[in-house]
């Protein structure tokens, strides 16, 4: 989580892009895939941190099934990539930050948990999801002018 992070903190300090960093870690340990929000920079809706790590692993592995991956994530995946991790059949997703707004595994609603998937994903939330959370509402209170909190 701690790589997701910073790969967050480079999205914002590099791309003012909003601070969302993604690893894909395979069953082996080893590092898949790594992304980070780029849709402001790539003008592509779909290039959220998810979407970014899972395309590179996908190629790196020659294989759009990712099976026995974990995916660590600094927020709550959103529907469209809550449903690309349940494709690329992920076996175990981590993030941090809730999102009751728009996330998709447990916030808004709970597509990986729907019973009609033919994939089951073991999902764990809140993992330094106090500092998550904050970094996300410091960089939209920076946005407003607002003092960090």
């Amino acid at each position: 989580m701690r790589h997701a992070f910073a790969l967050a903190e480079r999205a914002q300090r590099e791309f003012d892009e909003i601070p969302v960093g993604a690893v894909l870690v395979g069953a082996d340990g080893q590092l898949q895939g790594e992304g980070w929000n780029r849709n402001i920079a790539e003008h592509d809706p779909s290039a959220h941190a998810e979407i970014v790590a899972l395309r590179q692993a996908g190629a790196a592995a020659g294989n759009h099934r990712l099976l026995g991956s974990t995916l660590y994530v600094t927020l709550e995946p959103c529907a469209m990539c809550a449903m690309a991790i349940i494709h690329a059949r992920v076996a175990r997703l981590v993030y941090g930050a809730s999102d009751p707004k728009t996330g998709a595994c447990g916030g808004m609603v709970d597509l990986v948990a729907d019973p009609r998937h033919n994939h089951r994903v073991q999902v764990r939330g809140g993992v330094l999801g106090e500092e998550a959370g904050r970094r996300l509402s410091n960089y939209f209170r920076a946005k407003r002018g607002k003092p960090p909190l």
